[in-house]
């Protein structure tokens, strides 16, 4: 695998595969920018080596082909303004004007491509596709690990198209998969996993793969309550699959076969109502009375929770444990957050991925206190469920 830190681009056009999906407002002002920061040091390295850079993703989900809210002309002048020089943009990604304009590329420039999902040959994996792509770059970088998982033309196909020595991993994909790799397969012990989120039936793949790895997996969120009923606690009315309670049995069962702690919040922060403004109080959470539910986790939880992940070694974090978007329910993420940016400080190596918990390091200000803060949600949530993911096999 070449290593793009000795690559050298001069005279290159590199195509760049990039993740832009970027949240827009109503006027197309860009609300979160990490997608976009997180590769400005691969376009940099390509065009001070004295190279050019095609950048092509895609953004959101459109369903009938070009329609202006998605489109990525709305990201121009921000990404003008990252690396300092004026982004040439075509209004198509295949077509004779993204053509014309890839040809026409000066060493030092940067060209744009529009959403490439404007084309249904792209989630498809359409060969022709893919292959007109190829032919506006002399070599392909791949830096866009949130879109790993997807065998899509311009993101796991298209490297057919280039001899091995002309396809590599951007600085991106080279961190994501190094941090990912360093946790599943060359974790130091004890490796804690913090599993959250809402629901079980999301995370049994990555719960099963990790019990063949970790020494603890620490629960919360939501889907923790499923776990209590299955044990035959009381939960009220919090959120719990009745379908997936035989799921949760088997789950803790396999855990204590395998040595592995698993750690559910000994008690809780419970609520009457879904809502910012509902009536709060606490209780065991196995014991949460009728008409209540639990949003978060409580004091007891925390302190356990953090002695755990001080003891660490190694630190996964895949979801919140709580509704911390809610501020009366933010104390358990928070708490966590901490506690891992402690750890991290104190040797641990630490990855945080998955949406909600990448937001709640960056609301509370600890991402740039643990070891790795990944792009990707779904595709690193496949990687540790032990999938083989087309982005990275394409171009390994």
């Amino acid at each position: 695998m070449n290593k793009f830190s000795n690559y050298n681009f001069s005279g290159k056009k590199a195509l760049i595969r990039v993740d832009f999906n970027v949240p827009l407002d109503a006027d197309f002002n860009i609300t979160d920018d990490t997608r976009i920061t997180a590769t400005i040091p691969t376009i940099k390295k390509i065009l001070a080596d004295g190279g050019s850079a095609i950048l092509m993703s895609h953004l959101g989900r459109p369903k009938d082909g070009p329609a202006d809210k998605f489109s990525l002309k709305h990201i121009v002048k921000h990404l003008s303004g990252l690396l300092s020089t004026d982004v040439i943009f075509a209004k198509d990604s295949v077509g004779d004007e993204a053509v014309q304009k890839a040809q026409a590329l000066q060493p030092g420039q940067v060209l744009l491509l529009e959403n490439l999902r404007f084309y249904k040959e792209e989630e498809v994996g359409d060969k022709a596709f893919a292959e007109k792509l190829s032919k506006l770059g002399d070599v392909y970088v791949n830096d866009a690990f949130g879109t790993a998982h997807r065998a899509h033309a311009s993101t796991a196909v298209i490297a057919e198209y280039f001899a091995p020595e002309a396809k590599l991993f951007g600085l991106v994909m080279e961190g994501e998969v190094m941090s990912a790799e360093k946790v599943l397969h060359d974790s130091e012990k004890p490796f804690t996993a913090i599993i959250g989120g809402a629901k079980v039936s999301d995370k049994i793949l990555i719960i099963e793969n990790l019990l063949e790895r970790a020494s603890d997996i620490i629960i919360g969120g939501g889907m923790a309550y499923t776990f209590f009923e299955a044990m035959g606690g009381k939960i009220g009315s919090s959120l719990c699959e009745k379908d997936r309670l035989d799921t949760a049995k088997e789950l803790l069962a396999k855990a204590e076969a395998k040595g592995v702690c698993i750690h559910l919040p000994t008690d809780s922060i419970i609520a009457d109502k879904f809502a910012a403004d509902a009536t709060i109080s606490s209780a065991l959470s196995n014991t949460i009375p009728d008409g209540w539910m639990g949003l978060d986790i409580g004091a007891m939880a925390c302190d356990m929770f953090t002695k755990v992940i001080l003891a660490s070694k190694t630190i996964l974090w895949n979801g919140p444990m709580g509704v911390f978007e809610m501020e009366k329910f933010q104390h358990g993420t928070k708490a966590v957050a901490k506690a891992i940016a402690e750890a991290t400080e104190g040797g641990a190596f630490s990855l945080v991925g998955g949406g909600d918990s990448v937001a709640a390091v960056n609301q509370f200000g600890y991402a740039d206190k643990v070891s790795y803060v990944s792009t990707g949600g779904g595709a690193l949530l496949e990687y540790f469920e032990g999938k083989s993911l087309p982005g990275i096999a394409a171009i390994k």
